[in-house]
């Protein structure tokens, strides 16, 4: 008797702290935030939980503490890092890492937003991204909890490794499988290619590109955009030709800047069968033309000895654009002073001379036109 009463007590204490565990983490898994980023959204559990699929960096979660948790730095890398981070980075990350291994305890959500905001340097992200990778293992081992961090603060990293210059960490936000626990995006992405276009960086857009398809994220119309415009800056037709190709083959929607920028690039190239092609295509989305797009369509029919026709289409727009009169002049005095001499240099240098001449005199013939039609065009050639 005596055995099985102690048995039923050791039964009832098991079941006693099972409940209590699964309390613990239903605790954990709903844990209030501390405190909101004077800036962004809320982020929960300190570490912002992405209710996703358990990565597959996940599955070392059995792993006791004293294993994956080592009290000597995580390399020396970190302890370079720490050496040369910025006061306020290094502060914040030594309180976070204190909170972790010493009080066995996830840090404040205001401690990392601080330290998100603060990095100013490579050495402050190599910072962040060492707390990152300890926290991710932290909530492996003692939490238990498998998700990477949400989406909005990896994004917030992205801005803080672009900030900083720290574009390879930056880079690594991309990463479907990472140490850090970070969720990849598009948007984050984008951040980097906005830098890319700022820099007019042929190299880092391309490799963006290609860690967007690699992690499998969805090629975008907004990714299009950036990448059709830092294309055209660097008057690099046959690069977006190739990106062209390939958005349109992972069936991305175009959006009417887009068709703006391939279409002005055709123009300016005096790629007439690209133009009609890009302008057909930009029917079939949309009816309405941006300014780019009309007086594209207008050269395109100057290049096509049209210049009758050319004037109407740019009459119309005057008449469509008539609360823009300052961008549609600024336009039209582009198209006849600047156009002329940029679609000039892709002809053959012994056809030049004839098809310069040509041009000048369609163009007057279309500003005739638009005269005897009312239009008030006032350009200085």
């Amino acid at each position: 008797m005596q055995v099985v009463s102690s048995s039923r007590r050791l039964s009832n204490l098991l079941k006693s702290s099972s409940t209590s565990l699964q309390f613990y983490r239903f605790l954990v898994s709903s844990f209030p935030v501390n405190q909101d980023p004077p800036t962004s959204h809320q982020w929960r559990t300190v570490s912002g939980i992405a209710r996703q699929c358990c990565s597959p960096m996940a599955q070392d979660c059995s792993t006791p503490m004293y294993l994956s948790m080592p009290n000597a730095s995580f390399s020396s890398v970190a302890h370079a890092a720490e050496e040369t981070a910025t006061v306020t980075a290094k502060e914040l990350y030594d309180k976070m890492l204190e909170s972790v291994e010493v009080k066995r305890s996830m840090p404040p959500n205001a401690w990392m937003w601080s330290l998100i905001q603060n990095c100013k340097t490579e050495e402050d992200i190599q910072l962040l991204f060492g707390i990152l990778k300890r926290l991710r293992i932290f909530r492996l081992s003692n939490l238990r909890i498998h998700d990477n961090f949400n989406s909005h603060l990896c994004r917030e990293v992205t801005k803080a490794c672009v900030r900083a210059g720290a574009l390879q960490f930056g880079k690594k936000t991309l990463w479907i499988h990472n140490l850090n626990g970070l969720t990849p995006s598009v948007a984050s992405a984008h951040h980097l290619l906005a830098y890319a276009e700022e820099h007019n960086d042929l190299k880092l857009m391309g490799e963006v590109v290609a860690l967007i398809r690699r992690n499998k994220l969805p090629l975008q119309p907004g990714t299009a955009d950036i990448v059709f415009r830092i294309c055209y800056n660097a008057d690099n037709w046959a690069l977006l030709s190739k990106y062209f190709k390939k958005f349109s083959k992972a069936g991305v929607n175009f959006r009417r800047t887009s068709f703006d920028t391939l279409m002005r690039f055709a123009s300016k190239i005096g790629d007439v069968d690209c133009l009609w092609k890009f302008d057909r295509l930009r029917a079939e989305t949309t009816k309405r033309h941006t300014l780019g797009t009309a007086f594209s369509r207008a050269k395109g029919l100057l290049l096509e000895r049209k210049p009758e026709e050319a004037a109407a289409i740019i009459h119309e727009i005057y008449q469509v654009f008539s609360n823009s009169k300052s961008d549609f002049m600024t336009e039209i005095q582009k198209m006849v002073n600047e156009w002329p001499s940029q679609v000039s240099e892709h002809q053959k240098e012994e056809h030049r001379k004839e098809f310069d001449a040509d041009l000048n005199s369609y163009i007057s013939t279309m500003l005739s036109n638009l005269q005897n039609v009312g239009a008030e065009v006032n350009v200085n050639i």
